[in-house]
């Protein structure tokens, strides 16, 4: 194993070629004021497993791949489940239009 760096996040957009953009959240304590801060950064990644919106993913640091992106998706952790039922639907779907 590296040391590379691993994060986990979900896919918030998908609709660029071969990238995603990913939300990282996180939770800490401030150190000074002991409330709990909730964070979140949006790095793009990217991505050669078709990942859908919403699908939680795991990503990697690599060298830059371009201006912005120097994140790779690593795997999929948990996949969307809305996404999946949603492109079969559009698939078994016929066309309803209608010719005059």
């Amino acid at each position: 194993m590296n040391n590379r760096r691993r994060l986990t996040g979900v896919v918030t957009s998908n609709k660029m070629m071969k990238t995603v953009v990913v939300e990282i959240t996180r939770t800490y304590k401030h150190p000074l004021y002991r409330k709990v801060v909730h964070s979140s950064d949006r790095v793009k990644a990217h991505d050669e497993l078709n990942c859908q919106v919403g699908d939680q993913v795991q990503i990697v640091e690599s060298r830059p791949i371009s201006r912005e992106k120097h994140w790779v998706v690593e795997s999929i952790i948990k996949r969307e489940r809305f996404a999946e039922e949603k492109s079969a639907e559009m698939a078994q779907e016929p066309s309803t239009e209608t010719e005059a």
